[in-house]
């Protein structure tokens, strides 16, 4: 607590008329410990309550390496992402279209609600963007859709991309 120290009293001098004598200082002690047992209580209280987000994981399954799975080409959609991150999109041998990375999430919940055995092959360009991918990922996941495979883009779609562009 907040204690008075003051000096001793002397025995009074008489008083000069029209002198100042310098008033003699009251020293204050301030005792700190209550403030810093709060501060270590509240520090611990945060502590305590605080509650951490628990991280956010996406579970991939993947396949046996000896298993191969049939799937007809009219339930595959690939879909391309280059180097400049355009996203393109194709049904088996049609030709490409480009497709919006904000417009992805609506894109495959209207293809998963067209054709709900469809496949989503996704092809990366090898210089794309990690960010990239994971964004799809999610886009995937939040349109519940469960079976897409991501491969790495192969030089006949990169020389068909650059065809395009």
């Amino acid at each position: 607590m907040a204690g008075l120290d003051s000096a001793e009293a002397k025995p009074e001098k008489k008083k000069k008329v029209g002198l100042r004598h310098p008033r003699r200082r009251v020293g204050i002690r301030i005792d700190m410990t209550p403030m810093v047992d709060i501060a270590f209580l509240l520090l611990i209280f945060f502590m305590v309550t605080t509650v951490f987000r628990a991280p956010q994981a996406m579970e991939v399954n993947r396949p046996p390496k000896d298993q191969k799975v049939q799937v007809a080409e009219s339930n595959v959609l690939i879909m391309l992402v280059d180097k400049d991150e355009n996203i393109f999109w194709r049904y088996g041998e049609e030709p490409l279209e480009r497709l919006a990375k904000k417009d992805a999430g609506k894109f495959f919940r209207e293809q998963m609600a067209a054709n709900p055995d469809v496949t989503i092959l996704v092809k990366l360009h090898g210089e794309c963007r990690y960010e990239t991918m994971v964004d799809l990922m999610d886009e995937l996941e939040y349109a519940k859709m469960t079976r897409f495979s991501l491969v790495k883009m192969s030089e006949e779609d990169v020389e068909e991309l650059a065809g395009i562009l």
